[in-house]
């Protein structure tokens, strides 16, 4: 018996769940600099952007991509070009966001994410993909890098609504 699991562009029913696991997410990696704003925020708030987002890119090259087990969203990923100061947007490609639910990791939803957002932006001409990520992310670094990404000495600290910062750094892999 093997799993009914697979990886697909996004639908605008999806918006929902794809809300849901960013709110989520949020709430797991974020909660020590966005604080009581995200008491605020509730999945409905979202899922109108995410459809949207799917439905009306700002951009051809922007994807959605949703990691599924069955029907159920598992996890999703933003890939699009990067427009950061240094890039070249008909070269470089980003992954904008990457989730993957906290109690499905380790099951292989991950892995064929991201080589569907490895496979996507280089279907879309992309020979150079990066990756935000936080800096005290040491699992997600973890997981990038054994699959062939690499800082690339970029970093830059966000500033939030709260007056806290989120530092990052880069990641970055060849397409080609």
């Amino acid at each position: 018996m093997t799993a009914d699991v697979s990886v697909r562009l996004a639908w605008a029913d999806d918006a929902p769940a794809i809300a849901a696991l960013q709110l989520a997410a949020w709430r797991e990696s974020y909660a020590d600099v966005l604080g009581a704003q995200l008491d605020d925020l509730a999945p409905a708030d979202l899922t109108e952007r995410w459809q949207a987002t799917v439905t009306s890119p700002r951009d051809a090259r922007q994807r959605v991509l949703v990691a599924l087990e069955r029907a159920t969203v598992r996890g999703f990923a933003i890939v699009h070009p990067c427009f950061d100061d240094d890039a070249d947007q008909i070269q470089d490609g980003e992954i904008g966001e990457f989730v993957v639910t906290l109690e499905h990791r380790g099951q292989g939803h991950g892995s064929r994410l991201l080589q569907a957002c490895a496979d996507t932006l280089r279907a879309d001409r992309f020979s150079r993909a990066v990756w935000w990520l936080r800096s005290t992310d040491d699992a997600t670094r973890e997981f990038a890098t054994s699959a062939g990404w690499a800082p690339d000495g970029a970093h830059r600290e966000l500033a939030t609504a709260t007056g806290a910062t989120v530092k990052q750094v880069r990641l970055h892999t060849r397409l080609v």
